[in-house]
C-alpha cells in the first residue's frame, strides 16, 4: 500500500502544512512554469513575497 504525503508531513511539533503553487516566467523561454512546495503555515505570506 502506497503511503500517503499527509502521513509523512505529520511531525512532533504538529505544524500545519501549506501547499503553495506560484506561477513564473521562465527568462529562458518565456513560458509559464509552477514551482509546488508545502511550507508551514505561518510562513506562506513570506514566501509569497519573494
Amino acid at each position: 500500500m502506497a503511503k500517503k504525503t499527509v502521513a509523512t508531513l505529520q511531525n512532533k511539533e504538529n505544524k500545519s502544512f501549506t501547499k503553495v503553487v506560484r506561477m513564473f516566467k521562465s527568462p529562458k523561454t518565456g513560458a509559464y512554469a509552477f514551482e509546488e512546495k508545502m511550507i508551514p503555515a505561518d510562513t506562506v505570506k513570506d514566501y509569497l513575497k519573494k
